[in-house]
């Protein structure tokens, strides 16, 4: 479990680490970047301590921000909803007589109580997501002619005022940046034996549980 775990905190932080950069597309030349691209934001500005500007694909690390920011976001907005105790009604599996309202709160607690039939469901629809969007983009089926992030096509078209996307497209990076890291932190939490959402003891000012 911490394993699998770690894996996944460490493809989060890799897609973290570069910055979030505009490249044009179907550009395979170094492109060093300016303030003002998408996701160059102030106080870090380009920000590349590992030197990934010179030396990759910065369109696929852009995507990977993205794709892992969003997920995040969803994963951190189910956090809150699994700890203030929202539950789907029925069975989550009826073969094992799993109800929803049965899973426990826990990050790694809620993820122990899926039968092995579950998990391999997540495994094999992760892999499949993961694996057509490296074949759309290093084969050439067109998604290297959008921008980082756009699944949406022509028919999702929000915003028609440059500044405004301009915007709305750094507060989606912005709010991805901090999931991800809050959902890494929400693990750490549970790691040290504390709550995920409120290690020091939750919102009524409790003693932090002890953590050996």
């Amino acid at each position: 479990m911490l394993s699998t775990v770690a894996l996944a905190v460490l493809d989060s932080v890799q897609a973290f680490s570069a910055p979030a950069m505009r490249a044009p597309a179907r550009s395979s030349a170094v492109t060093m970047f300016s303030e003002g691209d998408i996701g160059v934001l102030p106080p870090l500005g380009v920000y590349d301590p590992l030197g990934l500007i010179e030396t990759r694909n910065m369109y696929r690390y852009e995507c990977m921000e993205v794709k892992h920011g969003r997920a995040a976001m969803l994963g951190f907005l189910h956090i809150i909803l699994i700890q203030a105790g929202a539950r789907f009604p029925g069975y989550l599996s009826p073969t094992a007589g799993l109800k929803f309202a049965d899973v426990p709160s826990g990050c790694f607690a809620s993820l122990e109580a899926l039968p092995t039939a579950g998990w391999l469901q997540i495994m094999l629809t992760t892999c499949m997501m993961e694996t057509g969007y490296f074949i759309f983009e290093y084969q050439g089926y067109g998604a290297l002619d959008k921008e980082p992030g756009d699944i949406g096509g022509e028919g999702w078209i929000r915003y028609d005022d440059a500044s405004t996307k301009t915007f709305k497209l750094n507060v989606e990076r912005q709010n991805g940046r901090a999931a991800m890291l809050g959902v890494t932190g929400c693990l750490v939490h549970e790691l040290l034996g504390v709550n995920a959402l409120y290690p020091t003891g939750g919102l009524g000012g409790e003693a932090p549980p002890a953590i050996f």
